[in-house]
C-alpha cells in the first residue's frame, strides 16, 4: 500500500504530535482521602461580642434594625452555598442556632433592599487545608489556615 488517503496522514500525524497524557498513580490512598475530605471544609467562627444590631447613622429618620455586617454576612452565605435569600436567611438562622446566639435574622425583603448600597468585597485565596469565615465587629474576612 504505497498511498495512503489524506485522513489516515492527518491522524497518523496528530498522534504523533500529541503527547501522552501523564498517567497518575495514587500511592497513598489515606492521604489521598484526607486531602479530599478537608478541600470541602468550612469552618465559621461568630464573635459573641460583635454588635449585630444597628446603630444610630446621625441621620434622620429610624435607626437601621442590622449592622452591616448582619446583612453581608446573609449575602456571603447565600453566595457560598448558592443559595436563594429566603434559604440564605434560614441557614443563618440556623448557624446562630446551632452558635448559641439568640440575635434577631434579617428578614429577606430587608437583605434585599439592603443588598443594593452595600459594598461587599470578600478577599478569598485558595487553600489546600480548608477555609475559615471570620466574622466580627470589623466585619467579615475568609482565611486559610494559620492567619
Amino acid at each position: 500500500m504505497l498511498h495512503k488517503s489524506w485522513s489516515e496522514l492527518v491522524r497518523q500525524n496528530d498522534c504523533m504530535n500529541k503527547p501522552a497524557p501523564p498517567k497518575y498513580k495514587t500511592i497513598n490512598w489515606k492521604t489521598y482521602n484526607a486531602a479530599l475530605k478537608t478541600r470541602g471544609s468550612l469552618m465559621i467562627w461568630l464573635d459573641r461580642d460583635m454588635n449585630w444590631n444597628g446603630a444610630p447613622l446621625g441621620k434622620r429618620g429610624r435607626t437601621p434594625t442590622f449592622r452591616d455586617a448582619a446583612i453581608q454576612f446573609c449575602l456571603t452565605i447565600k453566595c457560598l452555598f448558592n443559595l436563594a435569600l429566603r434559604q440564605a436567611v434560614g441557614m443563618v438562622q440556623s448557624l446562630l442556632k446551632l452558635a448559641g446566639l439568640d440575635w434577631m435574622v434579617p428578614d429577606y425583603s430587608t437583605v434585599c433592599r439592603r443588598q443594593k448600597h452595600l459594598q461587599v468585597v470578600i478577599p478569598c485565596r485558595p487553600t489546600a487545608t480548608g477555609l475559615h469565615l471570620l466574622i466580627d465587629s470589623t466585619g467579615i474576612k475568609m482565611l486559610g489556615e494559620g492567619e
